[in-house]
């Protein structure tokens, strides 16, 4: 019987892990774009269905699952760039302008997916992989899904912390007179900064296409909770967010599992406020007074 109650144990913990994980995929686009660019996107969510109906409409076509995927990511990111061009650069420095523009492009890109894939999209089902944890059983997809979120997000630390890219990204938001007295093109950097976060969105879409399946609102699930994890993180947006999505994002999951979805919200709610009332600029606030 003891046995019997670790391994649920167990099996709630990974659970909860996974989901944690796949809060942290959702999320890292939206951590680039408003952590390093200041840019708050509100079509993160519609560029999350991109990148899912991006990849169904791949394999329809017969192309298989894993080569839709960077197909995916290359349509979001080259969407995302035209997006930039057009419209985000012309507000940068305009906060609520920004918002404004970004909320009228997640109203258009949603009423597009309605009229041309409909409410309601075939799914591609989940691969019929599972693993044991004593009498208990568990899909291995959703569990890759935590590997997935560490390879992204080690990846995209070093891209920013460790490349050229990195450093004429943030030098041509932070400091954009120096960064073209040196020689740096800050439009064309700004555009690749905004186009990689929003292929991080339609990686997001692609690779839990199996998990949520592709549907106009399909951003919605996941764009509130993304938001509220980077204004938890602070202004060490990656760190921050790896850390906000698996503490709130795992005692969220570990209270849905042993009571209801709802009650899961409401902790992830409620210890968002109580995380935002103690550290209201984040948990990282301080994290750079002491690096």
């Amino acid at each position: 019987m003891e046995k019997k109650k670790m391994d649920y144990f167990a099996t709630v913990l990974i659970s909860s892990l996974s989901s944690a994980s796949i809060l942290l995929i959702a999320t890292l686009g939206l951590a680039v774009v408003f952590g390093l660019m200041g840019v708050i996107n509100l079509a993160h969510g519609e560029f999350i269905m991109l990148g899912a109906y991006s990849a169904l409409t791949a394999t329809q076509l017969g192309i298989p699952f894993i080569a839709a995927i960077p197909i995916a990511v290359i349509l979001t990111m080259a969407f995302g760039a035209l997006v930039e061009i057009i419209i985000i650069r012309r507000l940068y420095g305009r906060l609520f302008d920004t918002m404004l523009a970004t909320w009228g492009l997640s109203l258009a890109l949603y009423q597009g997916a309605v009229l041309i894939f409909g409410s309601v999209s075939p799914g591609i089902g989940m691969p019929q992989m599972n693993f044991n944890v004593g009498d208990y059983t568990l899909a291995t997809y959703p569990i890759f899904m935590i590997l997935v979120a560490v390879i992204m997000l080690a990846g995209i630390y070093l891209l920013l912390t460790r490349s050229v890219y990195g450093m004429k990204a943030r030098a041509a938001i932070q400091v954009p007179d120096m960064a073209r007295a040196i020689g740096i093109d800050s439009a064309r950097t700004n555009t690749l900064t905004f186009a990689i976060g929003c292929g991080l969105a339609g990686f997001a879409g692609a690779i839990l296409l199996p998990i949520v399946p592709a549907t106009p609102s399909m951003g919605f699930a996941f764009v509130i909770k993304a938001f509220l994890t980077v204004v938890i993180a602070g202004p060490v947006t990656l760190a921050g967010s790896a850390l906000a999505a698996i503490g709130v994002g795992t005692g969220a999951s570990v209270v849905a599992s042993f009571m209801t979805s709802v009650a899961g919200d409401l902790f992830f709610f409620i210890l968002t406020v109580v995380l935002l009332r103690l550290y209201p600029l984040g948990i990282s606030a301080k994290w750079r007074m002491k690096l």
